[in-house]
């Protein structure tokens, strides 16, 4: 079996032009027959061109460093010293340096080294950003929404990190960091008395999580259990003022759905509250694991946590995240892996009331009236860090 390192060596022979005239024409011929292979191709020319620009923009700075180290060089010397200095361009003695470009170049002399070192901590980012990208497509068994998730939180920590820098640069002192919401995704209610489940990346690093309702209402909640292999999270309101979510309209299906089936789900991927209606269209997820379902629903990052149901309304998976190189090719946890979650959480901690609901209110009625029901009993999962 090859290894990503086989892959990437033989993608190099390619673009080298050293392969064999036969292994050339046979990498071609599986590159447009394998979408698999030409997305790994794809993937390792882009990260090779990356890194040859970046080499590129090096030898530029490098060069245009020689030659304001010259230019420093021949200001400083005495005339007689000057063919010393290793500048080969003439200078007009009758030119004067403009207070502009005096003051550049004190203000460049006063702070070369805090520039150089974040020039250094901004190259050093950049690398760790692709590095680590590679190591997660590599080892990634999960679909890829949930990568999505990660690295913009990833982002956006580099982001702080540049403020910071251009702040200390600038001579001002940094802004104090303004707790913002800078993700979200969708929970439901596990049961009556204030547990709710979403998926794991969804809250992963959060310092704080809010949960908000359709009507505007607001809940501190905490994390209780975290499976990140199933990509399940389940979180307890500890607000004083909540007085149970009431009578859950959906039962938990414990069994396999079958394919075909027709099924929904309701999320938030923005402000308001979205339906999306699709099938089943396999009973194993992303590279064949049978944990998740996939089913034909386009949905967004902010729909991961989201309860998928069938069309009598039993609760039969929990949506996690989506292909991008299938069209509408979304992946759930089967809900049978949250009930064995939820059953050996009570053998563990047997103070916990996880009270899952018997009775499905949701069973004959139109889709309307089953969202109207369900609606109050979905939520927005507000993270905070």
């Amino acid at each position: 079996m090859q290894t990503e390192a086989d892959y990437y060596a033989l993608f190099e022979a390619y673009q080298r032009g050293e392969l064999a005239a036969g292994a050339r024409a046979d990498l071609e011929a599986r590159l447009s027959a394998d979408p698999r292979l030409h997305q790994r191709y794809a993937e390792f020319d882009e990260l090779t061109s990356t890194l040859r620009t970046y080499g590129e923009r090096r030898r530029t700075r490098q060069t245009i460093s020689d030659l304001h180290a010259s230019m420093l060089a021949a200001d400083e010397a005495p005339a007689s010293e000057s063919t010393s200095t290793g500048l080969t361009h003439s200078v007009n003695p009758m030119l004067r340096i403009s207070r502009t470009e005096q003051k550049l170049r004190d203000f460049w002399n006063g702070h070369r080294a805090t520039m150089g070192v974040a020039a250094s901590v901004a190259v050093l980012a950049v690398f760790c950003t692709l590095l680590g990208l590679e190591w997660w497509r590599a080892a990634q068994t999960r679909p890829s929404q949930y990568g999505y998730t990660v690295m913009n939180r990833e982002i956006a920590k580099l982001k702080q990190g540049q403020r910071a820098i251009t702040a200390k640069l600038n001579g001002s002192a940094p802004a104090a960091p303004v707790i913002e919401n800078k993700y979200s995704g969708t929970g439901f209610a596990l049961t009556a008395d204030g547990y709710m489940v979403t998926s794991s990346h969804v809250i992963q690093g959060a310092d704080s999580l809010l949960i908000e309702g359709r009507d505007h209402q607001r809940y501190h909640a905490e994390t209780v259990y975290s499976d990140v292999k199933h990509d399940l999270a389940i979180l307890r309101i500890k607000d004083a003022k909540f007085d149970g979510f009431g009578r859950l309209p959906y039962t938990f299906k414990a069994g396999q759905a079958d394919l075909g089936e027709r099924v929904y789900t309701l999320g938030y991927p923005r402000e308001d509250v979205v339906y999306g209606e699709g099938a089943l269209s396999s009973r194993s997820g992303f590279n064949g694991d049978t944990a998740f379902y996939q089913v034909s629903i386009p949905v967004n990052p902010g729909n991961s946590g989201g309860p998928l149901l069938d069309a009598q309304g039993n609760l039969i998976g929990v949506v996690s995240g989506r292909q991008d190189d299938a069209q509408s090719a979304a992946f759930a946890t089967k809900s049978s892996y949250l009930v064995r979650l939820v059953d050996s959480l009570k053998s563990k901690q047997p103070a916990q009331p996880y009270h899952l609901p018997r009775a499905n209110q949701l069973a004959g009625a139109g889709r309307p009236q089953q969202l109207k029901r369900l609606q109050d009993f979905v939520f927005v999962v507000k993270v905070y860090e």
